[in-house]
């Protein structure tokens, strides 16, 4: 009897794509559901937004941390809404840098088993538990890709953005990567490798713009944006 009573014991799995405990038509829903709730925050936000992200890893005494901090304050000054990943390291910074200048600091956290905890610095905090949902916003309210120093999460981003514009599925916005001495072995690959062979033509390659410099990161985004 114990053993049958076990067995009708429902747990919740790990992996959020194997989840059949709701069943993929009541998933639906909940999907539906963060949908609106991110459409009708994001839509209420009436400035152009610059999305920022990187290494959920950072310490806040790390170079990155407060290169991530300064860029976003300065874009912050100059009336632009600063939207991360809603988590800790180069998201905390970029969210911290916006909201010492009084200016919008959107957070979009994920549910994740670590290291996404939500930092304390963002003025308009969203979550999320499915990431497609979470990268439509931002790609739909984006004006402008800051990539900084970061992992896993960063490059799927980074590439997501250059994969949509490149196929014209989204207007084509300001991408740059901060910090040449860690983006050169990718760059220098993606030139040397996939545009050797053909298989991207300059002009995607030329979607990437690298710059080290804050007040430049801000100079480049002013120029290109086009509101």
């Amino acid at each position: 009897m114990e053993c049958k009573e076990r067995r009708k014991i429902k747990r919740e799995p790990k992996y959020i794509l194997d989840n059949t405990i709701i069943g993929d038509s009541w998933r639906m829903f909940r999907i539906m559901g963060e949908f609106v709730e991110g459409f009708d925050a994001m839509s209420a936000v009436d400035i152009p937004a610059v999305t920022i992200y990187g290494s959920a890893r950072t310490p806040v005494e790390h170079p990155w941390y407060i290169l991530t901090e300064k860029i976003a304050r300065k874009l912050a000054e100059s009336g632009y809404a600063i939207i991360t990943g809603g988590g800790p390291g180069i998201m905390e910074a970029a969210n911290k840098g916006a909201a010492e200048v009084s200016g919008v600091s959107i957070g979009l956290n994920i549910s994740l088993p670590h290291e996404q905890e939500p930092n304390p610095y963002a003025n308009l905090p969203l979550n999320f538990k499915y990431f497609f949902v979470r990268k439509v916003m931002f790609m739909k309210y984006s004006m402008a890709f800051i990539c900084m120093p970061g992992g896993f999460g960063s490059l799927d981003e980074l590439f997501e953005s250059l994969t949509l514009i490149q196929t014209q599925r989204i207007k084509p916005f300001p991408i740059i990567l901060v910090g040449s001495d860690y983006w050169k072995g990718l760059v220098d690959w993606i030139r040397n490798t996939m545009l050797a062979s053909s298989t991207i033509s300059q002009d995607d390659f030329e979607l990437i713009r690298i710059i080290d410099d804050p007040y430049e990161v801000v100079d480049y985004v002013n120029e290109k944006v086009v509101v």
